[in-house]
Formats: C-alpha cells, structure tokens, sequence
C-alpha cells in the first residue's frame, strides 16, 4: 500500500503539485494520464523520494524507495558500464545476486556491450529489467512503452499483468492510451498539478473520448486540409 496525502510541489514560486490525494493497493495497476507538464514525472519523483515536497507519503513495507522499482523515461546511465554491469549494479543495491544474468536476458540485449551505445529503447528495456530482477513490491513505469519495438511492448504488457498477479503495485504513465486500457485496473487524470478525474476500468472508453475531445477540438479542421 502507497498512501500520498496533501501533497504540494514547488520549484520556486511555480507550483508544480497541488494538494494531491491518492492511494495506491496491492495487486492493482494505475494509469496516471496528463498533457505534457501536467505533473505526472513530478509526482512520480516525489514518490521515490528524489525531490523535496510538502505533505505525506506512507508505505508499507516502508520506506517506499527502498521497495520500488522507478522506471524513469529517460534513464541514466555511467558512460562506461556494460549492460550487465549495470544489471549487477543495481541487483547489488538491494542484495540481490543474480547468478546467471544472461538467463533473465529476455529482451536479448547485448550485455556486454556500453549500456551508453544503446539505442533509447534497448535502454528502456536494460533500466526495466534492472528494477524487475531487483525484487521491488512496488514499480513506477513512467512511459514504459514509448520508444520500445512492438515486440517487447507485448512483453512489457505482459510483465505488467504478472506483476499484478504477483500482488505488487504498478503504477504507468502512457500517452498510448490503448497500453493503460490493455493493463490498468484505474486511471487518474492529472490536469495543473491536480487530480481532476479518476476512472475504473469499465468507463475508460468514455475518458478516452472525453480526452480526444479535449485534445483535438477543432483543431484539425483549422489545417484546411483538401
């Protein structure tokens, strides 16, 4: 369980946060969905306890960044570390030890080569393994499925269910709507740092219409396309 409880976010007088409520069950997948600066890394930075915030976040088992596994968008990497030393690296940070790496090698990277020559979506896949072999009770996967082949992300889909089956909690971003219907049992939307709506699985088609409504308007006829 994740409770965040009045939550605010500030980067000097811009407020990022405002006044976030949300809880977070085991064995559950939540999409958290939101135009581009909606608050949605943010949120997902102060869960893992990167950024300074206002407000509460309780967990259990506690801490919650020494159970989670965090999925950045765009994950870091030393500029001379293999793909396998980076497996180990953070397999180490939790004592775990993966005997056989290769094995659990099920996106086929090439492990032996400079995580940092890989492309962004080998990248995605390398970070996603990392944080799955960790042995986390709680995964932030903050756009997963974006720059990924079609292959893994039938794998990624996958890997979400079972960890949901596995009684963790999962938590996405997307802006590939049809990947949260796919795997999430809610989605949230996040609108100026707030939540604004929350939906179960049953009426996401009508959030999904809301949202292309919201997003296109008349946009597309303003092209004056022939």
């Amino acid at each position: 369980m994740i409770t965040v409880k009045s939550l605010y976010k500030k980067y000097g007088t811009i407020e990022v946060l405002n006044n976030i409520n949300i809880e977070f069950d085991k064995g559950k997948v939540y999409g958290i969905v939101g135009e581009n600066g909606a608050g949605k890394t943010t949120l997902f930075r102060c869960i893992s306890d990167l950024e300074e915030y206002e407000g509460e976040i309780i967990s259990n088992p506690n801490p919650v960044k020494n159970h989670l596994g965090l999925l950045l968008t765009d994950p870091f990497f030393f500029q001379k570390i293999t793909g396998k030393e980076y497996i180990q690296f953070l397999c180490n940070a939790r004592n775990v030890k993966i005997p056989n790496i290769e094995e659990k090698n099920i996106f086929e990277l090439p492990l032996n080569q400079y995580a940092s020559t890989y492309s962004t979506g080998m990248k995605k896949k390398l970070a996603l393994t990392a944080i799955l072999l960790q042995g986390n009770e709680f995964f932030i996967l903050d756009e997963p499925f974006n720059g990924v082949d079609i292959q893994s992300n039938i794998i990624i889909t996958e890997i979400i269910h079972k960890l949901k089956a596995l009684n963790k909690i999962v938590i996405i971003s997307s802006h590939i709507f049809s990947t949260l219907s796919d795997t999430c049992d809610e989605i949230h939307l996040l609108r100026n740092g707030q939540f604004i709506k929350s939906v179960q699985k049953t009426d996401f088609h009508i959030l999904e219409a809301e949202m292309k409504q919201i997003t296109i308007g008349n946009k597309i006829e303003k092209l004056g396309l022939t």
